[in-house]
């Protein structure tokens, strides 16, 4: 029986969500090991001047605790 952690990140992404995912899942692991999934549980943006600046997550990040 494995244990699951699960931390919450925010990121962004001047490109897209999916974009920003990526860049939730790459920074995690880079400290992180054994991440097994994550959920995108809210997506923003946040506005310059009238216009989509950066699109943002808010992910859950699954890890096996060892």
């Amino acid at each position: 029986m494995s244990i699951i952690k699960v931390i919450e990140v925010m990121a962004e992404s001047p490109n897209s969500w999916e974009d920003a995912t990526k860049v939730a899942i790459e920074k995690a692991s880079k400290s992180v090991d054994g991440i097994v999934s994550a959920w995108v549980q809210d997506q923003s943006i946040h506005l310059k001047d009238g216009k989509i600046d950066t699109y943002r997550v808010n992910c859950k990040i699954s890890f096996v605790v060892k």
